[in-house]
């Protein structure tokens, strides 16, 4: 009678683990029987995103001529120092103004450096205006709003927002936007500079007529030591100072304008950092970059598909 009984339980016992095991593996599976409802993932890493973006434009230099060369521009090389460089970076043409027109529109528009077309096509500044960004270029050499052509040692081919017509059919605009370079060190002094900077020196400061020296003298005196004393630009600042080089010499046409070598800098830059992917860099990767820090979206042009240069930011 016991052993009847035994075998009995235990058919029993079998029948009910096989109806009630199924169901515990549902409840696993659907996390009822755990104490969260899965795994959770943290964010990828964002870009840091900024209010004070400042942007000089060098000319004509070669990589090997810059990169390094501390007997030709020891500032710019001190600068690199506590900032961040692409080695893997390079213009798009020869000569100067279809990369000026990249930087600003993801386009080369023109390979005529003698050009005053006015182009109306997507930009930056048409995404600045849009959101409300606020936006100042200073311009070595000219007058508030001024609209023309070359005068002076100033030259428009170095000024793409000139030619761009949400600034130049817009009298209103242009006379917001573009300044005398002395407004820069006046908005720096007064901590009123605009989210976005853009620095044109003229061709004696900006190495196109001039020695390499004195580019990086003025460099130095009038935006890398300024902007040092800016709280911007010191510890906890969200400041970003970008150098970059239009173009190699003539004679380098690797992917179009050569190997060239810009600097970032900033406290929302690495320190010390050198490019270690191999990533290959253009100027439409700086404006996608540019515009992903002044949070701005649909990055026009080439700009759209380019890598952006996020590995050289301290990323959030």
């Amino acid at each position: 009678m016991n052993r009847h009984c035994d075998v009995l339980f235990g058919a029993l016992f079998i029948t009910v683990a096989f109806l009630v095991f199924p169901f515990i593996l549902l409840l696993t599976a659907c996390g009822g029987l755990s104490k969260t409802s899965g795994t959770t993932t943290s964010p990828p890493p964002q870009m840091p995103t900024s209010q004070h973006v400042v942007m000089v434009m060098e000319e004509n230099q070669s990589y090997s001529t810059v990169a390094g060369n501390t007997a030709v521009w020891p500032k710019f090389n001190a600068m690199l120092k506590q900032g961040a460089l692409p080695i893997n970076y390079y213009a798009d043409a020869h000569p100067s103004i279809p990369n000026y027109f990249m930087l600003t529109t993801g386009q080369l528009l023109t390979d005529n450096d003698s050009s005053t077309q006015i182009f109306s096509v997507d930009n930056i500044a048409r995404r600045m205006l849009s959101a409300n960004v606020p936006f100042k270029v200073y311009a070595e050499g000219i007058k508030q709003g001024y609209l023309g052509g070359d005068t002076g040692l100033y030259v428009i081919r170095h000024n793409p927002f000139a030619m761009l017509s949400d600034v130049a059919n817009n009298a209103t605009v242009a006379n917001q936007v573009i300044q005398p370079f002395s407004q820069f060190l006046t908005d720096l002094s007064n901590k009123a500079l605009p989210a976005f900077s853009f620095i044109v020196p003229d061709i004696d400061d900006d190495a196109h007529s001039a020695s390499a020296q004195q580019a990086d003298s003025w460099l130095q005196s009038n935006v890398i030591g300024p902007l040092a004393a800016n709280p911007a630009f010191q510890s906890g600042g969200d400041g970003v100072l970008i150098v970059d080089f239009d173009e190699a010499i003539t004679s380098d046409t690797t992917h179009g304008g050569g190997h060239v070598a810009p600097a970032l800098w900033g406290p929302i830059v690495k320190a010390g950092y050198t490019q270690t992917s191999s990533t290959l860099y253009q100027h439409e990767s700086m404006l996608r970059t540019v515009m992903e820090v002044l949070n701005l979206p649909n990055y026009p042009g080439a700009a759209s598909n380019a890598p952006d240069m996020s590995e050289f930011f301290i990323l959030k």
